[in-house]
């Protein structure tokens, strides 16, 4: 698929330098009073079913994968939610592809990444395999042809990062990893591995910096991809400079680290402190 024809299904998130919900819709009282649920039939019976669905049929391509996640976006953003993205400038300036590193909150990210990213370059996650064989949900993860750990040996899952992903950015795929250990509304350092500096610096790709607040999506407590959502707060992307890694890459990861911390430290603080450009 061709970055035109994606280009032209949607131009929401291809906003440099960045995107703002322009009018935050006040949730009816139907949403305020059951908003887990209204959300889940309509991320179920809407996008995520239209995107399975179009997977089991061999049909699920970078356009509709696209179409999904913007689909996605809305739906949030008719729930009182605003979506503040900034830094897409980055994106459009950095070489392709590249590697990305973000802190991980919750499911929500991987639903809305591919509208964010796929404008400017094609791009694929590291997934755990779990992801990859779930009913339902396990077709759309194949069809992206992501790069699958295990999660049981560390030592093996750098070497399929390394391999698998250098591979993929051959090809002119991004890569998106999350080298925390789980999904977490705290971001801890000394949790957020080295897998991405690794893979950049293998692959002699740019390395950009991505902080997230996805916490509107809470983890579930049984299952941790079905948790409560908070309709209502802001959900916010934060792309930094694109890093070259030379070296060991130790001051290039004490820069993200500081950089993802100091970014959530901010909007704890100032949660709605962007304004949009276009």
């Amino acid at each position: 698929m061709n970055t035109n024809s994606i280009d032209g299904i949607h131009q929401k998130f291809h906003c440099i330098p960045g995107y703002a919900t322009s009018n935050v819709a006040t949730p009816n009282a139907f949403v305020r009073l059951c908003p887990s649920l209204f959300f889940y039939s309509k991320v179920f019976l809407g996008p995520l079913r239209w995107l399975c669905k179009k997977a089991r049929n061999g049909e699920c391509d970078d356009a509709c994968w696209v179409q999904g996640s913007v689909w996605f976006a809305n739906l949030l953003e008719e729930l009182g939610s605003p979506l503040i993205i900034e830094g897409l400038d980055t994106l459009e300036k950095a070489p392709k592809p590249f590697v990305i590193v973000a802190n991980h909150m919750s499911t929500l990210e991987t639903f809305l990444l591919p509208a964010i990213v796929r404008p400017f370059s094609p791009l694929t996650f590291v997934v755990k395999k779990s992801l990859t064989t779930m009913p339902f949900f396990g077709p759309l993860m194949r069809s992206r042809d992501p790069v699958v750990v295990q999660r049981t040996n560390p030592r093996e899952d750098l070497v399929t990062v390394l391999t698998e992903g250098e591979k993929r950015l051959k090809q002119g795929i991004s890569i998106i990893v999350f080298p925390q250990s789980t999904r977490s509304s705290t971001f801890i350092p000394q949790h957020f591995n080295t897998i991405g500096e690794k893979l950049a610096k293998r692959a002699q790709v740019p390395l950009i910096p991505l902080a997230l607040k996805t916490d509107a999506w809470k983890t579930g407590k049984y299952i941790k991809e079905i948790g409560p959502f908070i309709a209502g707060l802001p959900i916010r992307f934060r792309f930094g400079q694109a890093l070259s890694i030379s070296g060991n890459g130790k001051s290039e990861h004490e820069s993200i680290c500081d950089f993802i911390a100091k970014s959530l430290a901010e909007w704890q603080t100032q949660p709605l402190s962007y304004d949009a450009s276009c």
